[in-house]
């Protein structure tokens, strides 16, 4: 029996999945019975690196989600509209889903995955985040009798390259920025991925599925990488770091009996200890550290985009579906471990009130007493300082770096709310959170 697929999509990561559908040979037995029946495309004439069959080809996306002929739209368009709407329109028409859409799925997930509990159908999205990391299912199933408590991510392979060009290279960022648009790693609009917004999609998406629950992407803490200088990075390396964009998810209270607890979950520049295992984690790659109780630490690693990684993904996506598929076409309800159904929602908790360490770089006057003015001003808001070493003059300015222990970070900003108004202190050249 041939499952027949819908194909939304023959961009990139379209034209990687289609190679894979259509070139079976060698592969899991499970990929001969897939059929690509139709493809989603804006344009019928456009010159495409892959070849496929025309007859496949259609502009008209709202029919391959209505044809009764298709099992499984595959949804690889992309952004909000019409992405949302016609994932909608196939679970309404019975199709199973699979989708790359991180965007969709971390502001309408609710939505989504309620429609398809409803219509007892399948939504799969391994290539939603990491690439061709099996994350996702990891989550689902293989880590699911954990007591999951911390997931700590890199998860976007356009900073993580832009990071380590500057380390590694000592370029600026909108040098390094220019050539991974060169490249092909960075979009011509990059603010999605220099911003920390698509690290936040993806983050949202892992955290609701650490902790079982539905969470609201808007109110997931986000900063990017925009402001690190290569004097930061200088700096991280004499002080043994190195400087990642994160993603974290945490539960610290994630106990028996208390599935309420808020969770935090941001994304932001940190220094990341050389010793750490995601120190190491250069270029364009991903890697996804997980912590939970009994297991201990797993860390998922390897190509974080690209064709072929997340059109892997993809198809593994679709090969679960068939898999069940071709035992029980018509299941009367769907298989738990590969289905999603969150119970409830969970609040996040204000970045006001997570606890983390700090790094700032800070411009003062070069004169007695300025590093004693800085330790008031921190103490008086209850924050211990690790270390504070004055590098060097900057022009006429001396240039004094602090690290603090684990602070709240409310108490952290008044401190340096109270630090701005000291007469000497004539510049907060950068703050970043430390791992």
């Amino acid at each position: 029996m041939a499952f027949k697929i819908g194909l939304l999509g023959l961009g990139t990561v379209g034209g990687g999945t289609a190679d894979i559908l259509l070139h079976p040979e060698g592969r899991h037995p499970l990929v001969q019975e897939i059929s690509l029946h139709q493809i989603g495309v804006k344009s019928l004439t456009k010159k495409r690196s892959i070849q496929v069959p025309p007859n496949l080809l259609t502009t008209d996306l709202e029919a391959i989600v209505t044809n009764p002929e298709i099992d499984i739209v595959v949804e690889l368009i992309g952004g909000l509209e019409p992405a949302r709407s016609l994932i909608l329109k196939a679970i309404a028409h019975g199709k199973h889903v699979v989708t790359a859409n991180k965007a969709v799925i971390a502001r309408y997930g609710r939505e989504i995955f309620t429609a398809a509990n409803q219509a007892n159908v399948y939504v799969l999205l391994e290539a939603a985040v990491g690439g061709g990391i099996p994350i996702i299912e990891p989550l689902k199933q293989s880590l699911g009798a954990n007591r999951l408590r911390n997931i700590i991510g890199i998860i976007n392979g356009t900073t993580n390259y832009i990071l380590t060009e500057m380390t590694q290279k000592g370029a600026s960022f909108s040098e390094v920025l220019a050539t991974a648009q060169k490249l092909g790693y960075a979009e011509a609009d990059p603010v999605a991925d220099v911003e920390g917004y698509d690290a936040a999609d993806k983050i949202a998406i892992l955290a609701s599925l650490a902790f079982g629950c539905y969470l609201k992407r808007e109110e997931v803490y986000c900063e990017g990488i925009t402001k690190i200088t290569s004097s930061d990075i200088n700096y991280a390396d004499k002080l043994g770091f190195v400087i990642k964009l994160l993603a974290i998810a945490s539960c610290p209270d994630n106990q028996p009996g208390n599935n309420t607890a808020p969770l935090q979950v941001r994304v932001h520049p940190t220094l990341v200890p050389k010793s750490h295992p995601l120190a190491s984690v250069n270029g364009v790659n991903n890697a996804i550290l997980v912590e939970g109780e009994p297991l201990g630490q797993v860390m998922f690693y390897g190509p974080g985009a690209g064709s072929g990684p997340t059109a892997s993904a993809v198809v593994a996506d679709i090969m679960n579906i068939v898999g069940v598929l071709a035992t029980n076409p018509q299941p009367s309800r769907l298989d738990a471990l590969l289905s999603y159904a969150p119970q409830g929602e969970r609040e996040i908790s204000p970045i006001s009130e997570v606890y983390t360490r700090f790094y700032a770089r800070f411009l003062c006057e070069d004169v007695p007493g300025v590093i004693g003015h800085l330790g008031t001003a921190f103490g008086r808001a209850n924050v211990s300082l690790e270390s504070v070493v004055q590098i060097g003059l900057v022009g006429e300015l001396a240039e004094i770096v602090v690290v603090t222990h684990h602070v709240k970070e409310g108490d952290f900003r008044k401190a340096i709310a109270d630090i701005e108004k000291i007469e000497a202190i004539k510049s907060v050249a950068n703050i970043i959170r430390v791992l």
